[in-house]
C-alpha cells in the first residue's frame, strides 16, 4: 500500500447571488488580489488561502444561528486515493457535477471538494 499524503486546504468557496460583489467585499476587508473573474465565480487570493465567491441560482442566505452555506475545497495529489481515504473515514460520494474534481459529503452531510487545482502561491 502506498503511503497516504495528507490533503491540504486550498480554498474556501462561498455561495452567493453576486460573485463580484462578494469578492470585492472580502478583498476590501482582507486585502489580497483577484485571481480570476467569471460570471459564475470570482477568486481572490488572501494570505494563506483562496476565497471563491460562486454564484448559486436562487441563493438563500444562511440563517444565523442555524445554517451555513460554505464548503471546503481541499487539494490532493491523487484524487482517487484521497477520495478512497475520505470514504474509508466516513464520507459519502454523491452525484458528481464535474469530472475535474470530486464532491463528497462528510459524515454530517456537509459538502467538500477534492481538487487537483492549487495556485502556486498557496501550494
Amino acid at each position: 500500500m502506498t503511503e497516504f499524503r495528507p490533503v491540504r486546504l486550498v480554498a474556501i468557496s462561498l455561495d452567493c447571488p453576486d460573485p463580484q460583489r462578494l469578492a470585492d467585499f472580502y478583498r476590501g476587508l482582507l486585502g489580497g488580489r483577484q485571481l480570476w473573474a467569471k460570471e459564475s465565480s470570482v477568486g481572490i487570493e488572501v494570505h494563506g488561502a483562496v476565497l471563491v465567491a460562486q454564484q448559486v441560482a436562487r441563493h438563500v442566505p444562511p440563517v444565523w444561528p442555524g445554517t451555513a452555506i460554505v464548503h471546503l475545497d481541499l487539494t490532493a495529489d491523487d484524487l482517487g486515493t484521497a477520495e478512497e481515504r475520505a470514504v474509508a473515514l466516513g464520507a459519502t460520494l454523491p452525484e458528481q457535477p464535474d469530472s475535474r474534481w470530486r464532491v463528497l459529503l462528510d459524515p454530517a452531510g456537509h459538502p467538500f471538494c477534492l481538487t487537483p487545482f492549487t495556485p502556486d502561491s498557496v501550494a
